[in-house]
Formats: C-alpha cells, structure tokens, sequence
C-alpha cells in the first residue's frame, strides 16, 4: 500500500505540472501574450507564492535548465562555422559593448539610489545587463523572426552574453577578496591559475571542434545504418550531453557547448534528423524551465516592496532599452533594427540568478538584495510582451509620414494585392504586363514612398482590417493576392477573406511547407511557398548546365514537382512526416516513371 502511495505521488508531481502548462499556455497565446508568459504565470501559480504546490524552484531550474542546453544545440545547428565567423563584429563588438554599458548604467540605481554596496552594485548591474537567452529565442521563435536584421543581432548579443558568465562569475570572485570574502567563501583559494583555465576552456573548445568535424559524422552514418530511430535519438542526447559537461567542467556555460556541438553539425546530412529528435526533449525542457523561473518569485517580497519593485522595474527595463538602443545605433543599425533590438533585449536572464546566488555564496550582496533582483528579473521577463507590442509605435518617424490616412481613391482594381514586399512586387508586374487593373495595398510607409518612387501606387491601409480591404475595393475585386510576410497577419488577413467573400479566388504566398499545409485547411484557392519555384528553377538551370537538354531538364521539374505535390497531400492529411517515400532520392532513377533522375553523366549506370 506504501509502494502505491509512493507511486502516486511520483505520478502527481509530473501531473501538475503538465496540467498547468496545459490549461495557462494555450490561454496566454489566445490572449496573445505569448507563450512563455503563460509558462511564468503558471509557475507563479503552483509556486509556493500561491498554491504552494511545490516549494523546490531551484531544484527544478537544475533540471529543467538542461531545456536551455537543448535550444542552443539546435540553435547551432541552424549556424555553420562561415556564418558563425560573418557574425564576429556583432559578437564582439556588439555583444561586448552592450554588456559593460548596461551593467555601468544598471549599476548606478542600487548604489546611488538604494544606497547598496559598490561591490554588491556592480554585480546587481552586470547581472542585470544580461538577458534571458530562452526567453528571447523562444519569443523570436514564435514571431518566425530568427533569421530578420534585428534577430541575428539579437541573436549576436545573446550569444556574448552565454559567453561572459564565465569571466562575470571570475569578476564576483574578485569582488569577494576585496570586500574581506574568504577563499574558502569564493572557492578562490584553491582555484586555477587564470592560464590554466584559459588553457582548459581552449582545450575543451578544441576537442568539440575536432570530435564535430572527424567523429560525428561517421558515427552518426554508422548507426544509421546498424541502429534504430530510438538509438539515433540516444545518440543525439549523448552528443548534447556530452558536450554540455565537458564545458562545465572547465568552468563555461553547459549551453555553451551545446551550442558549439550544434555548429560543427550545422553542415552535417543528419542535421534534420537530429533536430527532430531533440525538438520534443527541448520543448518540454524549456516550459519546465520557464515554470519553475515563475516559482521563483516570491510575491511576499514583493508585497512588502511593491513601491520600489515597480520604481525598479520601470526604470532598469527603460533605461536597459535605451543603453541597448544606443549601443545598436552606435555600431551603425538602422531606426527599426535598433527599436526591435532593443525591445527583446529590455529584462532580465536567467544566468542573472546565478550571479546573484554566487554573490550572496561569496558574502557581496545580501540574500534580501538578491531577492529583490530574481524578482526584478522575473517580472522583466513577464513584461516583455509588452514592450515588443508597444516597441512599433516608436518607428513612427517625427516627421509623421507612417501616420497617413488612406482615401483609396482610384482603388478599383480587377486584382487586390495585399503586401508589396519582394513577392508582391513581382507578382503584380505579372498581372499588370497584361493591363490587368491592380489595386496594392501595404503597412510599410516607407515601402510605399519607396516604391512610388518607381512609378508604383500603394495604398496605405492594414490588411488584416475588414473596413480597410472594403475601402481598397473588396467588393468588387475579381481576385486576391496575400502576399504579406508576416505569418501570422496573413493567417488574420486569410480568414477575413475566407468568410467574408467566400466565392473570390484567394491565391497566397506561403512562408514554408507547414504553412502551406496550414492554407489548404483554410480554403485558399492556391498558395505557393515563397522559395519554392526559385529552387525549382534553380535546380533546373543546373541540370541544363550539367549536360541534360532543356526537354530532359523540363522532365525532371515535372518528375520532382509531381513527388512534391503528392508529399505534400499526404503530409497535408497524415502529419508532417508522412509522405517520405516521395523524396526524390539520390540514386539516379528513370525519368519515365515520374520518381527520380537519370544521371546525365556518359559514364553513369
């Protein structure tokens, strides 16, 4: 009975959890607050603040932040070494810079204002410089904004940021000597020489690199073909793990090495198979990290501090977004790239809490101080859908030129084209070589008077709004264009189309394959993914430069064409991995039966 009892507690605790994430996330994103808030609120919940469900925040952290581990490896994967290197200035000069000038001004509340220590001020502002690398990546995830300008500058900054906990915790240890800390206090010491460490992290830094470039790949082919699905997963964690651990121990960043491991992978042909064994693991991670972030506040503390809390608050997440903004436009960013920079960048991070719990282990900053600033962090993080909403009004220019009411007079067109982006602009020079009367619509002023400066009539007007697209002429259109390259304002401007004028062909630019699986369950007339017929035409060129005779190259566009369209169905009706015997596979196969090429090559079998 004992064993039952002790069985269902272990099930209990998961249990809520899962519930938790369940119920608070979907409610969040329908709310449109993200969700991550959602994760935060429910931790706030079941945290010992209010429910009192769990008391063991940081002992949840320890094993959820193995999630964070996860989003870096794939976020390396995404990076090769070229690009990694393309990104050096933003990484150092960028990420660098952002550092030391938000933790000097950071700083300056809790010495000159609160009147805390010098010691215990400078690390409340180096912690407070950084920022929260799951939250923001997460966030930029959910926006479909990783690969934009401010994203990669984002991105830049984070990733220095990773970096520096290690001389950042070395800085709390000196901080400790000199205010009286002991070595036994600060592990100082009996610490390394600073050579030596330097020497190990080079070392550990070495053998990823090395293991990535000549171990990994032949490993990965190995069991490929021995082993099963359940053991290249196994693989995949090992390699994480694996890597994670050996940066530990010399002192750096477990993410760190995640994410190194991910970059020597980056150009490996297993990269899509190891993402989608470690997407589960890392979702599931990441929440639970986020949960127990949100069990960390203590809302008694911030009962009893709420004055200075929001005082606090409001000025670190204003004065953090203008240091950001400053150092942005500094290192030559424009307007928009500094603005949205400085938005994802404007709270607090989890490596903040490490700094603060190192202090307070080194006697630097009293443990009342460094529940002051988790709880600062924290409510940052919870804050930051707010500024990314309120960061667009900023890009108003003074002159108020983006401000323009819209008579859309002369708005008759047979077409409405909504979005005059790349694709829009391409697609309505089709329409209008046949004098096909075309109506453009966009958001983007400056979009607009650059394009008027090409002879082009854009009207201004938002096309996820009903009373917009009936003034730009609606009603009497013959056909839609959605050519707009924000997902989810062209998944609102879809469904406003779809139920209110049913019977007008609606064509649509899709961002990718998941997207266009999405379309078709909306009732488009036809949707084209955005890189698609550029690749085909692409791989055609290339066949006709290999040797194949234009007859011969337009068989293999038909062949390929056909196994995607068929792979696409049936992803759009059996999930997103089915249809995989519809690849086209690398072997040269006959044309005549529409599954693959024939090699061009005189000598091939």
């Amino acid at each position: 009975m004992e064993q039952t009892h002790t069985a269902y507690g272990d099930l209990l605790i998961p249990l809520i959890f899962l519930a938790a994430a369940t119920f608070a996330v979907p409610l969040f994103k329908r709310l449109g607050l993200g969700a991550v808030l959602g994760y935060l609120a429910a931790g706030v919940l079941i945290g010992p603040s209010v429910l009192g469900l769990f008391d063991e925040a940081e002992a949840v952290m320890h094993v959820a932040e193995f999630g964070v581990v996860l989003f870096l490896f794939l976020i390396g994967l995404e990076l090769n070494v070229g690009k990694l290197w393309s990104m050096r200035r933003d990484i150092l000069g960028l990420g660098s810079t952002q550092i030391l000038l938000t933790g000097l001004a950071c700083m300056l509340y809790p010495w000159l204002v609160v009147g805390e220590p010098i010691e215990a001020s400078i690390v409340a502002g180096l912690g407070l410089a950084l920022s929260s690398t799951a939250f923001v990546m997460q966030t930029l995830e959910e926006r479909r904004e990783m690969n934009s300008p401010h994203g990669q500058k984002v991105f830049s900054i984070l990733l220095m940021q990773d970096i520096a906990i290690v001389p950042l915790l070395a800085i709390v240890a000196l901080l400790a000597a000199q205010a009286g800390g002991t070595g036994a206090e600060t592990g100082a010491g009996d610490s390394p020489a600073v050579w030596q460490r330097a020497l190990a992290i080079l070392a550990a830094i070495a053998a990823i690199v090395l293991a990535g470039r000549y171990v990994l790949n032949p490993f990965f082919r190995l069991l490929a073909r021995t082993g099963g699905r359940e053991v290249m997963t196994a693989a995949a964690l090992f390699v994480v793990v694996g890597a994670a651990m050996l940066m530990s121990l010399v002192g750096v960043s477990q993410a760190l090495g995640a994410f190194l491991a991910g970059v020597m992978l980056a150009e490996s042909s297993y990269r899509h198979e190891l993402e989608a064994d470690i997407e589960p693991f890392r979702g599931l991670l990441l929440g639970l990290f986020f949960i127990s972030v949100g069990m960390s506040v203590d809302l008694a503390i911030v009962a009893e501090n709420w004055l200075s809390i929001a005082v606090g608050l409001t000025v670190y997440v204003c004065l953090k977004f203008g240091v950001v903004y400053a150092v942005a436009r500094g290192f030559g960013n424009p307007h928009p790239v500094a603005v949205r920079t400085s938005a994802y960048l404007a709270q607090g991070g989890e490596f903040g809490f490490v700094l603060f719990s190192a202090a307070v282990a080194a006697g630097v900053m009293s443990q009342r101080h460094a529940s002051l600033l988790i709880a600062l962090v924290t409510l940052s993080m919870a804050l930051t859908p707010l500024v990314l909403a309120f960061a667009p009004r900023l890009l108003i220019r003074s002159d108020a030129k983006e401000e323009r009411e819209e008579d859309f007079d002369g708005a008759n067109g047979s077409a409405l084209i909504i979005g005059f982006g790349r694709v829009g602009q391409v697609a309505s020079q089709m329409l209008q070589a046949r004098a096909i009367g075309v109506t453009l619509l966009d958001s983007d002023a400056e979009r607009i008077e650059d394009a008027g400066a090409f002879g082009f009539k854009v009207y201004y007007g938002d096309g996820t709004r009903l009373d917009v697209l009936r003034a730009a002429g609606a009603d009497d259109t013959r056909l839609f264009l959605v050519c707009i390259d924000d997902v989810e304002a062209c998944r609102k401007c879809v469904d406003i189309l779809r139920e209110t004028w049913p019977d007008t062909p609606l064509h649509v630019r899709s961002y990718d394959r998941r997207e266009s699986i999405h379309l078709r369950g909306r009732g488009v007339t036809r949707e084209v993914r955005e890189t698609f017929e550029s690749a085909i035409l692409l791989g055609r060129n290339a066949l006709e430069d290999l040797g194949l005779s234009a007859g011969q190259a337009i068989e293999v566009e038909v062949a390929v064409r056909r196994a995607d369209g068929e792979r696409l169905e049936a992803q759009a009706r059996d999930g997103i991995m089915a249809g995989r015997d519809r690849f086209v596979r690398p072997e040269p196969l006959d044309v005549q039966d529409g599954t693959g090429i024939t090699d061009p090559r005189p000598d091939a079998g």
